[in-house]
Formats: structure tokens, sequence, C-alpha cells
């Protein structure tokens, strides 16, 4: 039976964004699906890093004929681009002004290559934009959001209208201060932490790469799109950019499309003050074509020759670095840091107004820009239609690969896919549960067409690799076991890119669960923008041993606790491992982290698929009338130690409940009459046992009663050892059982 937050094809427009703070949105309620082949061109002879100079190129227009479905390259009314631009230009300007909040600077620099993409090149529809074929675009440099706002308004999606830009960075807006995919349709990922836009945008061609490599066939091109990315300095300074593109590069992702905004200037000045490598250079050495645009102001040849050019590179992304001027227009503001994160002021719009030749209102678009962009709509629509027939035919050639294809666009799971998930009795072999969620991996894969990750260089530690399928590579793109390297950070944010990339795409990346200090923006950002990867973590605590405090978490069980929206597992042996996968695999718009064991831990008694899916349920228990004199509460490793000493204090008459709260936000989300069932608030008498901070146990065990836990960092030593000089043992529960009772 399918999962019942899956989607039907036609409702999976609606499903990746739902707006929060009461907005709303206005989308066509109709999916369908088109193609589109792309620019046909031949690359240019000389090296890969090229150099357009302003005058070389016939001015070109890339724009999509729907109804032929090919390309065709026509000339435009220069005018009408300039007057387009300038819209642009000016509805940015004018949103941060009304809002004395915002970054004008970006939008006004990169008006041109905004306006070019979404104009003549990208293939999308506006009343539809979740249509599975469409082009990604990707904000990386995420705080001059009013650029894609403003894109968006002129394009025609129902989520930007006038009254939204009006109402920028305000309570209750569709359009906030930086881009998020949950609240505005037509943004595909949330960005504003620097680096992470480019990261996702790896992480959408790498989608598109991998389903292209699955389901297309000679005589059926249906996947077929480009990701293209706006990045600046700052996201270029970010560490994540370079792991990121570092993959990108090795992975030979040809549709992706990244356009450098090289405008020297950050928040503390001129970048020359801190950031004057060679960025050029360092994309060739990843592996990258390079070119460059010198005009990016006015030079829109140059930029539609630069974009021919990518388009005719399969091998290997594209960075195209086109110099511009921040706040372009801005007669005593451009070119300087005053522009980037901050209004203009109401003298300096007046003085742009006049320099730029703009004598309209705030917020006016003239009615022939508005005539031009409203071909978008139809366009659009005929598309979608197109690839809708298309599609139909594949159903009919192909009804398989069909079937597996719609299940990742819809985010409908296989029915009965949960039967594949191991369960396991007291006789089981022992094992660490890290061994057990790679049977589980496994099992999943078989069953989930589109399941797939892999591991920051630890695949054989973390017991992360799909048995049954190969490695993604440049010339194996159809394979499922993903190799990040060690690059932990750049992982988590690919994974999210995929895993917003179709509802169906479930990501996982795993390495040390310590490990996600390097990792932990991205993992934010899963939570923030609902974005359901699952985090294998292994090593889950002291249990490590001998490799010391360095590799053993501590504060990382609390801290995850502490994030909105992410269910943080710890499960204590083969029946909560599966019972936690099942819940990431159903929860998509939460992702979910799995802290798993080194060390090798009982089948217990009592254990569930069912009770891990609620969080916190009883092992066991030997009272009567919901009154135990005494709860003892653990999770993971800790379980088996919880039950070792309800069994020394059960010999000594004591009546024990044994709890197992093995996702606390779960638990959370149960009735109150269920939680009152299972920690009765009449039982003070409670123990938890953790071999972690301690921090938020107080919650459960109540002022009268102990949590067992560590609340200073490990030690190198067999994990016997360290167990017993921490107090992290059966003895010291029941010492603090009879304490508290």
């Amino acid at each position: 039976m399918a999962s019942s937050s899956s989607l039907t094809l036609s409702q999976a427009i609606f499903s990746p964004s739902l707006p929060r703070h009461g907005s709303s949105s206005s989308c066509s309620p109709s999916l369908s699906f088109s193609t589109f082949s792309g620019l046909k061109s031949t690359p240019f002879t000389s090296s890969h890093r090229r150099i357009l100079p302003s005058t070389t190129v016939t001015k070109q227009q890339f724009s999509v004929r729907a109804s032929a479905a090919v390309e065709t390259l026509e000339k435009t009314d220069a005018a009408i681009v300039e007057k387009s631009v300038n819209t642009i230009r000016f509805l940015a300007i004018d949103a941060v002004e009304k809002a004395n909040s915002g970054h004008p600077g970006l939008p006004m620099g990169c008006a041109p290559m905004g306006h070019i993409l979404y104009d003549e090149v990208m293939k999308y529809n506006p009343k539809n934009p979740y249509w599975f074929n469409r082009d990604r675009f990707v904000l990386s440099a995420g705080h001059g959001c009013m650029l894609q706002y403003a894109l968006l308004h002129l394009a025609g999606y129902d989520s930007v209208q006038e009254d939204d830009l009006k109402s920028f960075r305000q309570w209750g807006s569709r359009i906030p201060g930086h881009p998020e995919n949950f609240e505005t349709p037509g943004v595909e990922v949330t960005t504003g932490p620097l680096g992470q836009g480019i990261a996702n945008a790896v992480g959408l061609a790498v989608a598109e790469k991998h389903l292209a490599a699955r389901f297309n066939k000679p005589d059926a091109e249906i996947v077929d799109h480009y990701t293209y990315v706006i990045l600046g300095d700052g996201c270029q300074m970010e560490g994540i950019s370079n792991e990121a593109c570092s993959l990108a590069g090795h992975w030979g992702l040809g549709k992706l499309i990244a356009f450098y905004d090289d405008n020297h200037i950050s928040i503390d000045g001129d970048t020359e003050i801190a950031f004057t490598e060679d960025v050029s250079a360092r994309f060739e050495s990843l592996g990258w074509h390079v070119i460059w645009v010198k005009n990016g102001n006015t030079g829109y040849d140059e930029i539609r020759a630069a974009i021919k050019e990518a388009k005719a590179v399969k091998d290997k992304p594209t960075m195209i670095k086109v110099t511009t001027t921040i706040g372009f227009g801005s007669p005593n503001k451009a070119n300087s840091y005053s522009v980037h994160g901050s209004a203009l002021g109401a003298k300096e719009v007046e003085a742009t107004r006049k320099n730029l030749g703009w004598p309209y209102e705030p917020f006016h678009v003239p009615e022939d820009v508005k005539s031009h962009w409203s071909r978008h709509t139809s366009e659009g629509a005929a598309l979608e239609t197109e690839w809708n027939a298309k599609f139909a035919e594949y159903e009919k050639k192909y009804p398989e690969e069909a079937a597996d294809l719609k299940s990742i666009i819809t985010g409908e799971l296989p029915a009965g896919w949960e039967k594949a998930l191991p369960t396991y009795t007291p006789e089981s072999p022992a094992d660490a549960t890290r061994n057990l969620s790679q049977q589980n991996l496994n099992a999943l894969a078989k069953v989930l067409p589109g399941f797939l990750g892999g591991s920051a260089d630890l695949a054989s530690s973390n017991m992360t690799l799909l048995k049954m399928f190969g490695d993604f590579q440049k010339n194996t793109p159809e394979e499922r076991n993903l190799r990040f390297g060690v690059r932990e950070h750049g992982m988590g944010a690919i994974c999210n890119g995929i895993a917003l990339h179709s509802l169906g795409l479930i990501p996982y990346c795993a390495t040390f669960f310590v490990f996600t200090d390097y990792m932990r923006g991205a993992i934010r950002i899963s939570a923030l923008s609902e974005a359901g990867v699952i985090y294998v973590m292994t090593h889950d605590s002291i249990g490590l041993g001998e490799d010391g405090p360095t590799h053993q978490p501590i504060e990382h069980l609390a801290s995850f606790r502490a994030m909105p929206n992410i269910l943080m597992f710890r499960p204590a042996d083969g029946n909560e491992t599966a019972g936690s996968y099942k819940v990431a695999v159903l929860k998509r718009k939460t992702p979910s982290i799995l802290a798993l064991s080194r060390q090798k831990l009982p089948q217990l008694a009592g254990t569930s698929i069912e009770g891990a899916a609620k969080g916190g349920y009883i092992v066991s228990d030997n009272s009567s009338g919901n009154k135990p004199d005494v709860i003892l509460i653990g999770t993971g490793s800790e379980l088996e130690i919880a039950v070792k000493a309800a069994e020394e204090l059960k010999k000594e008459g004591k009546t024990v409940r044994v709890v197992s709260l093995v996702c606390w936000e779960l638990y959370d989300e149960q009735s109150a009459e269920y939680k009152e069932s299972v920690l009765p608030s009449s039982v003070t008498a409670r123990v938890s046992i953790e071999a972690g901070s301690t921090f938020g146990w107080q919650k459960f065990v109540g002022d009268k009663g102990k949590a067992i836990g560590i609340d200073g960092f490990g030690a190198s030593a067999p994990a016997d050892k360290i167990y017993k000089e921490f107090g992290i043992t059966a003895e010291a529960v029941v010492a603090a059982a009879k304490q508290v009772s």
C-alpha cells in the first residue's frame, strides 16, 4: 500500500511547496510533461577558458518555440531587452526601498544575465512551477533574491504578484528575505548561507544525469533539462562551494551551468582585501569548462554566446565568469559595498531613475515589457503538453521504466515497499546497528526506485554500500552508490539538491556522527527547506573506543534534538533500526538522522518497528495499573544497559518499566493519552541512561529523576573500559533507581 503522504501524478505539482505563515499559492492544478533538446551549437576550438569580447558576437535571442519543441535563434529588439532589464532592476530597487531592507546591488548588476536566462533560454511553465522536465535555476547568492522574484513576476508565476513585491521581507509575505522553496513556488531550493546554493545545484544536476541515464532510450529522451546557478564572490570563498564543484567536475555534469557574478565587492569592501585567487584557473583544475564574459552590464550578446558555448560542452560543467558592476546604474553607490546590503535611499533611487532614463512610478511594469514576457504562459503550457504526449508514448513502450519514473516524480511509493524491511528476534545474532543499517539500506534499494546515496569516504566503515549497484561516476551515472570523498559539507548540500529535485528521490549520506560538525549548515538547510535526506551517522558514542575524544560525539544528540523539523533516531537493535528507516522514508519533508553503533548489540525482546514509529514505547514492564516503582529510559546501545538494570531490580522485588526513547521528536507528536500510558505523571522515580550529554533529559526524568550520561569529553580506550570509567553501567542505573525511589 502506498504511503498516505504520496501523491498522484496530477497532484505532485503542489507537494514540494506548502507555504508557511498563512501565505498561499494560486498555481494551476495541472501536471503535464514536456521535453526540449537544448541549444544546438558547436564548441569553440581554442582553450577551455574563453574570453568573449563585447564586439565579437551578433546579438541573438535563444527563445523556446514550444509548438516545434526545438530552439530557434532570432533577433530581439534591443530596446525591449534594455527596457526589460531595467524593469528587473527597478522592481528590485523599489521592493528593497519599500521594505527599507534588502540587497539591491546584485539584482542591479545581474539583471542582464537573469533576463537572458528566463526570457530567452530556460524552459519552464509559470503556471505549473513543478513540471518535472523544467530547467532548474538556483540563486546561490540568495541575498540578491529580488532578482529572482522580479524574474518570476515578469514570467507570470502566480506566486509573485505586484502585491507580493510590495510586501517583500514582511510578515506573511510569499517573498522572504532569502529564497525559500517552501514559501515561493518557482524557487527550487532554499539559499542564503553562501555556498549552499551552488552545492544544491550540483545535487540537482546529479539527479538529472542519473535519471537521464536510467530512463532515456534511443527513441525517447524523456529526461532532458539544465541546471543554472548564479553565485557570487562570497559563495566562491566558502569551502562548501569548492567541495561541491570538485565533485561536479569529477562527475562530468555537463548540464550544470554556473554564472559567477564577478563584481569584486563583498560586505567589507573590495575583494582585494581577502580574495585574490584566480577563480577561473581553480575551476579549470576542478574539471570545469570556463568562459569569461568581460561586460556583464550591457554585453547581452556576450552572455548569449557564452551560454551557447556552454551548452555545446557535454562532458563537463561550465562556469561563466561574468564581470559586472554591483549596483549598476546608481550614480553614487555603484561598485561599492554600500549598495550590497541596504536600500539606496530616496535621493539615490531618484538619481538612478534619472541616470537610467526610467520615468515610471515604483513597481510599474511597462506594457510593452508585460506583452513581451506574456508569451511564456502559452509557451510553457505547450512545452508541458508536448512532453505529456511524449511520456504517454514512452509509457506504452516501456511500462516498467515509466512506472519507476512516475514513482520518482510523484513520490508515490511502490505498494508494499515496507515489507522489504528486515525483522529480528531475540535469537537473531548480536550486531552493530551500523551493520543492521546496511541490511536495511540494501533491502530498501531493491524496492524504492529513487533510493540512492553514499558516504564521505567511509562506506566500508559506515556500511552504506548498495551491493547490487555500482558507483555513480562520469561514465556510469545510472548507478546508485555516490562516492563523495572527504567532503561532508558538500555531501549534505548535494543531497539536499537531489531530494528537492523530485519527490520520489530519497538520498542518504553518511559519515561518523561527530563529523556532522563539518556539515551542520547543510543539515540545517535540510530541515528548513523540507528536504527529506536520510543522514546515516555511525560511531555514535564513546562506544567507538580507541579513536578517542576527537571522534566521540557527546553534545551531538542534544544539538540535533534542538533543531526544528528533523528526526533524531538512536535505535537500539535491528527492529528499531528498521523502524527508523521506515519513518525516514515516509517523512519526505523532514530529514532524519540515524545515530548507529560501532559495537555489537543484542537483539532485545520487546523492541518493534511499530514502537520505533512512535518515538518512545514500553519495552518491558512487570507492573500493573500503570504504576511501576521506577521507570528506566534508554536509547541506542544503552537500552541494553537499562534492560539489564531492570532485571537486577526485579530480583529485589521492584516493579520496573523499561522505555525506549528512540526518537524524541516522534514521541512528542503522540497524543497526551499515549504519552501518559508510557511515562505516567504519577511515577516520578525515573532514570535515563545515554552515552552522551544529559542536556534535555530533565524533560523526561523530571526534577525527582536522574539522568546518567557524559557531560565532558570522552577518552581513548577500549569501549568496555570507557563505559565503566564514565559510569555508563547497569550498576550505576540500579544505584540511581534506588536513590530516586
